[in-house]
């Protein structure tokens, strides 16, 4: 007989970080608090800076923060497992498939249903080995998981419809005053060449030799050291082509305020090459800006006039006409995130899958 779901279980979770201020995992926070309201937590974390949780949420570090070395969060991953895992009906890995190897057999020794969340395009021996210890996976779309494996479950990405909302767009202080307005492009994201930032620059030079009323703005910052010799390259590109009164660098931005950063602006535009459903469109989609991107996985999702090439000429080509342009695709693309990536429903597939022994 399969137990009610409706039972309040524990769920032991294993993450990166968990601070509630990060700009690029910041957001994993929203889901805790989405989690605790249906079951218990305990979570292990590489890192934790600040955050605030429902007292139904036990938090523990293996000290990356406080710069331990790998020895030292090893053991105290493996003495966190021992000690929390006859406490929960189940474990919950996000993202990192080395968390799925370094837990070992332990889960499958105290029998605890295991699930791993992964949306990445790489496929490599870490991903390959821990498929084979886990009971299941979620991913948010089937770019976001390439390795085949009948474990997999296409589940949506996970988007806060309260957080993100195109309510919360329409009646944003910035629709007071359209008069002379410059039109607003911003992205957000990591700062890193497979964004293709530089094309973007190149649509803005020809934008601006044709007399448009522009700005861009964009949020996020380099991580690694190839990141930030691209940075330097984009910022002397800019110097170069006269743009820098344009194109702001907003430097990162947290997540529990990108809602707000989205709101600043008229058009999100991502010309990435990841190939997978990029989370920060989504969510761009979710508050009702219009779109462009170049990213395949997106190619079927918005309309023609949404979609562009990696070509600049045919971007500022595009970025001109959704700035002329005024239809209901807004509220359509809000509609489309709603309905299948909604943070609600994926909560209780993640409670469901963990508690039920068989999903």
């Amino acid at each position: 007989m399969i137990p009610s779901v409706n039972k309040k279980s524990r769920i032991l979770i294993l993450t990166q970080k968990v601070d509630v201020n990060d700009d690029v995992l910041g957001f994993f926070h929203g889901w805790l608090e989405k989690l605790a309201q249906k079951t218990d937590l305990f979570v292990i974390a590489n890192y934790v800076g600040d955050y605030k949780l429902p007292d139904n949420v036990k938090v523990f570090s293996l000290g990356k923060e406080k710069r331990a070395n790998s020895l030292v969060k090893n053991l105290k991953y493996q003495w966190f497992l021992l000690k929390l895992l006859p406490k929960v009906d189940g474990v919950f890995f996000h993202m990192c498939p080395e968390y799925v190897i370094g837990a070992h057999l332990l889960p499958k020794i105290f029998r605890k249903k295991t699930l791993l969340w992964y949306t990445h395009k790489a496929v490599n021996w870490k991903l390959k080995l821990a498929e084979k210890l886990i009971d299941k996976i979620f991913t948010a779309s089937k770019e976001s998981f390439r390795l085949s494996s009948k474990k997999v479950e296409i589940t949506g990405h996970g988007i806060d419809a309260d957080k993100f909302s195109i309510f919360n767009f329409q009646f944003s202080n910035k629709k007071k005053d359209n008069i002379n307005k410059k039109f607003t492009i911003i992205t957000a994201g990591r700062i890193s060449e497979v964004k293709n930032l530089h094309l973007l620059i190149d649509a803005a030079e020809i934008l601006k030799n044709k007399n448009f009323n522009f700005k861009i703005k964009i949020a996020g910052a380099p991580i690694l050291e190839s990141d930030k010799i691209y940075f330097e390259k984009l910022k002397e590109k800019i110097k170069e082509k006269k743009l820098y009164g344009i194109i702001e660098f907003v430097g990162s931005v947290p997540n529990k305020n990108i809602a707000e950063f989205y709101q600043s602006g008229d058009l999100f535009i991502n010309l990435s090459d990841t190939g997978s459903l990029d989370k920060a469109i989504l969510e761009a989609m979710a508050c009702g800006l219009k779109i462009l991107t170049s990213n395949e996985a997106f190619k079927n999702v918005v309309p023609e006039d949404n979609f562009t090439s990696n070509e600049p000429n045919m971007i500022a080509e595009k970025i001109e006409r959704l700035a002329k342009h005024n239809s209901d695709t807004s509220s359509n693309l809000a509609e489309y995130v709603a309905k299948n990536h909604d943070l609600g429903n994926l909560v209780d597939k993640i409670k469901a899958c963990i508690f039920i022994k068989r999903c």
